[in-house]
């Protein structure tokens, strides 16, 4: 099932969990949780575990988030994945980003692929959702 053939599903800002976790606020000590960021997204195990966790956890924030078709969906569950390890913003997460090496982005993303992959599956499943079948399928009959 492709990610267009998943219905995009809304849930209203203040039912989102990602809220009460900090990850659109503001935090006093920046350079604490920026240094935070950085050794906890370097740390693609953990980082990854807290991804599973936030599709798991979270089932508000991740069928609105991860249905959105327009939404970079691993940036996502990376933010949301410090937002509940740490309560970090996500604006500080994209700055740990610049400083982590082009191995650990690498390592990083396929934690966040899997994680959107293992949702996905779990999400088609569960709503018993279907690819649409096309005409071509069909018998010829002609209309």
């Amino acid at each position: 099932m492709t990610d267009d053939s998943i219905p995009q599903v809304y849930h209203p800002v203040q039912m989102w969990e990602e809220v009460t976790h900090n990850m659109w606020g503001r935090v006093d000590n920046r350079s604490d949780y920026l240094a935070r960021a950085i050794e906890f997204t370097s740390n693609h195990k953990l980082y990854g575990h807290y991804m599973r966790r936030v599709c798991a956890e979270w089932p508000i924030s991740t069928e609105n988030a991860l249905t959105d078709p327009y939404l970079n969906h691993r940036a996502w569950v990376g933010h949301a994945a410090c937002a509940l390890a740490m309560n970090c913003p996500e604006d500080i997460v994209r700055q740990a980003w610049s400083h982590l090496t082009d191995e650990q982005k690498l390592l990083a993303n396929q934690e966040a692929s899997r994680a959107v992959a293992d949702w996905r599956r779990s999400y088609v499943k569960n709503r018993g959702l279907r690819k649409a079948v096309g005409a071509e399928m069909l018998p010829g009959f002609d209309t």
